[in-house]
């Protein structure tokens, strides 16, 4: 039997727990959007449904569009997701759109990089980090 990996839905943002096995074609038991392994966008309501139900943790990155360094971190977010498929979920939200979250945590700057872990925040980070920084990052609140 594979291993089940949880991913959020880029749909609805609920958390579904697939077989690795599965992935491809894969689809949301709630809303039947199709699941992807990388970064999922969220609004504010996603997050919370994410923090309360995720047995793994979940990196938050809050960016903007019109954001340079935003977009140079999204590349190295897709890969720090391949890499921790099933145990790292990674959720971007946009704070021009969804400020909720960000105002309560207080997010002066962009991109502004949040780790959660059983629905507590861990730990913080500011500003472009390339994969290798992430990576090592992340690594010790896996598994």
């Amino acid at each position: 039997m594979s291993q089940r990996i949880h991913l959020a839905c880029p749909g609805c943002a609920r958390l579904n727990r697939v077989p690795e096995d599965k992935l491809d074609g894969a689809t949301c038991g709630a809303c039947k959007a199709p699941l992807k392994a990388g970064p999922v966008h969220v609004d504010d309501a996603g997050l919370d449904r994410l923090l309360r139900s995720s047995p793994v943790p979940v990196l938050i990155d809050f960016y903007a569009d019109w954001c340079g360094p935003c977009r140079m971190l999204a590349p190295h977010l897709e890969t720090l997701a391949a890499a921790h498929r099933g145990e790292l979920i990674i959720v971007k939200v946009d704070t021009e759109r969804h400020q909720r979250h960000a105002s309560q945590l207080g997010v002066q700057g962009i991109p502004a990089l949040y780790l959660a872990k059983n629905g507590q925040i861990v730990d913080q980070a500011a500003g472009f980090r390339p994969a290798p920084a992430l990576e090592q990052w992340v690594r010790p609140h896996l598994g």
